[in-house]
């Protein structure tokens, strides 16, 4: 079996989970803070939405620069729809990309760095476990969260929630 034949099940789920969670989001939640050092709404769900297209990243590049990345210069969604069009447009190009993904390249060494200093380097194949599947799982659950703390019903994300005994 090909390692992208494993994942790609994973990522579909995974996908479909957090698209769930998404469209559950009203725009006027949008600048919902749960404490002060929290992310507002709308930048912890375009965060979920844009790292998605981080499996194209990790797939064709070898390494990712954060020298003279600007988080400020993000452009953060402002409605649901803009939203789910961004996390939508990013999901049909990292499952393109993990489609046709090779076993070679997937095993190669893909670094993070800021300018020279290397922070991290693992195969590609961990880094779209941990950085892109893992950590969307992480924000999932912050999001989650953030709805239940508004009384926006939670979905099913890996079995019944509070608000879908039924599934």
């Amino acid at each position: 079996m090909l390692i992208r034949d494993a994942l790609l099940p994973e990522f579909d789920q995974e996908m479909a989970t957090t698209r769930r969670l998404l469209e559950r989001i009203p725009d006027d939640k949008f600048g919902f803070k749960p404490h002060p050092k929290s992310m507002d709404m709308a930048t912890l769900a375009t965060h979920l939405a844009e790292m998605t297209g981080w499996t194209v990243d990790c797939i064709e590049q070898d390494f990712f620069d954060l020298a003279g990345v600007d988080p400020s210069q993000r452009k953060i969604a402002a409605t649901r729809a803009e939203l789910l069009e961004q996390f939508d447009k990013a999901v049909a190009n990292g499952r393109a990309a993990l489609a046709k993904a090779e076993d070679g390249p997937l095993l190669q060494p893909w670094s993070l760095k800021k300018g020279e200093t290397v922070l991290l380097t693992m195969p590609k194949v961990a880094v779209l476990r941990t950085w892109v599947f893992n950590h969307c799982v992480h924000h999932r659950g912050q999001l989650s969260v953030y709805l239940r703390l508004n009384d926006i019903p939670v979905p099913s994300i890996y079995g019944p929630s509070a608000d879908e005994t039924g599934m």
